[in-house]
């Protein structure tokens, strides 16, 4: 029986077919809910598929937000705290090379919950603005400063801190209806 010919080009397009395969196989949802994904944060559009599944942790799946959250460093899945009326958010969270996180990155709440983000004091100025224009606070840079926002309708509401969203200081807010 004679050996193929194996050269490196051919290892690394079949490599690469294989990975597409995969990469096939495992997008779209996971099963779960899914949210709405236009960051309007009102109503919810079920169809966007973003794979978040309910439960602790991240629900299975690491949904892309449409790539929201790609570069941002402390984002390994959706944090569940659906059942609280007060969810805390820290301001300055280790990431992207620095203080220049949200911690956590991506959080699920019930509606009717109120968020409040809490300065860590850490990473210089930060703020939280909601990428659709419904809230935004000021720049701050002083330990235990707040800013609280409640979310009553349904859906995924993206947000970012001004000096710094071009290096992943970025954020989500999935509510529940």
């Amino acid at each position: 029986m004679s050996r193929p010919n194996l050269t490196r080009r051919t290892v690394l397009g079949a490599t690469a077919a294989l990975t597409a395969a995969l990469a096939g196989c495992s997008g779209g949802s996971s099963g779960g809910t899914t949210d709405g994904g236009d960051g309007d944060g009102g109503g919810s559009d079920s169809s966007s598929g973003d794979g978040s599944g309910g439960g602790s942790g991240n629900g299975g799946s690491t949904p892309s937000f449409d790539g929201y959250l790609s570069g941002t460093s402390n984002y390994d899945g959706v944090v569940d705290r659906t059942g609280t009326d007060e969810v805390t958010v820290t301001v300055g969270a280790e990431a992207n090379g620095g203080n220049f996180g949200f911690g956590p990155a991506a959080v699920r709440v019930s509606s009717g919950t109120t968020v409040v983000w809490e300065w860590n004091g850490k990473g210089s100025l930060h703020n939280v603005v909601a990428e659709d224009g419904s809230f935004e606070s000021e720049q701050v840079q002083e330990a235990g400063h707040t800013f609280s926002q409640p979310f009553e309708e349904a859906g995924t509401v993206k947000y970012y801190c001004t000096p710094h969203a071009t290096i992943g200081m970025k954020g989500v807010v999935i509510v529940e209806g």
